[in-house]
């Protein structure tokens, strides 16, 4: 039973990572971003030419991976989304359109053939927990999440920054009326999040093999922690990525892993049927 639950607090923490930056954009946007997966895989391919072309360490691919998508996902706003803010369905199929280009300009640029990542030594071994082993991988993805989410909570809470994106979620028009760039604030927001992406690819990068399509399955995992979470609220997306990754890894446990998926996603819906906006809805005033 212990081994289940320190599994499940590692896919929960694997969900957090990957969902985090889309709850940035979605929660405090509006705006569904279907390329999240893509840019997932793309902070994934960055740290497999920083390995293999510039021979640089596994750690060092972190903040390098940050800066590239962010920087992608500042020109995807610019380009792109700040015309669509309103048109939620549009914004949908622009981002996959453009989720798609990025995808096949990875397949043009790197091949089709499937890539491997090293991982540094001291990240290979294992630690013993009562009697259950943990691998030292799985433990700095956790501690890569809870830092990727203290940073985004100092960000919003704690910055002049987070105050202007408050504002501008409560009401982007009156935010202008009182000197507020909404248009920057935006950009900025979008960007944050395309680079938290970015970190998790590369944190995904250490136990997945590396493809053009991995983005896929995570776009899917990162929108059901979003939605069950509640799309505005950090806490509902900690939440939700605790109770799905626990309930993965008790059903996993007890049957195996296709199951385990499948009541994954039957809890996901019990949970929005009985609370449509979330476990943790942001209150707006």
């Amino acid at each position: 039973m212990l081994g289940s639950l320190l599994s499940g607090l590692s896919i929960g923490s694997i969900l957090l990572l990957v969902a985090l930056g889309l709850t940035v954009i979605y929660g405090s946007m509006g705006v569904i971003n279907m390329a999240h997966g893509d840019l997932i895989m793309l902070g994934a391919y960055v740290t497999v030419f920083a390995q293999q072309a510039l021979k640089l360490p596994f750690l060092l691919c972190l903040p390098i991976a940050f800066v590239i998508t962010a920087a992608i996902g500042l020109a995807i706003e610019r380009v792109v989304v700040r015309r669509l803010y309103g048109r939620l369905l549009d914004t949908l199929l622009a981002t996959w359109g453009i989720g798609i280009v990025i995808q096949q300009l990875v397949r043009l640029t790197f091949g089709l053939s499937l890539q491997h990542v090293a991982v540094p030594e001291f990240l290979t071994g294992e630690y013993r927990i009562g009697g259950v082993s943990l691998q030292s991988y799985r433990l700095a993805v956790f501690v890569v999440a809870v830092v990727c989410l203290g940073a985004v909570l100092l960000a919003i809470y704690r910055t002049d920054f987070g105050t202007r994106l408050r504002a501008v979620m409560q009401n982007p028009q009156i935010s202008a009326c009182n000197g507020i760039d909404v248009n920057r604030v935006r950009s900025l927001t979008f960007a944050l999040g395309c680079g938290l992406a970015g970190v998790a690819g590369v944190m995904v990068s250490g136990f997945k093999t590396v493809s053009p399509t991995m983005g896929a399955g995570y776009v899917v995992d990162s929108f059901i922690v979003v939605v069950v979470g509640g799309a505005s609220s950090l806490l509902g997306t900690v939440a939700s990525s605790a109770l799905l990754g626990g309930a993965n890894s008790l059903v996993a446990w007890a049957s195996n892993d296709v199951l385990a998926k499948a009541a994954l996603l039957g809890l996901a819906i019990v949970i929005i049927r009985i609370r449509p906006n979330g476990l943790f809805s942001a209150q707006s005033r």
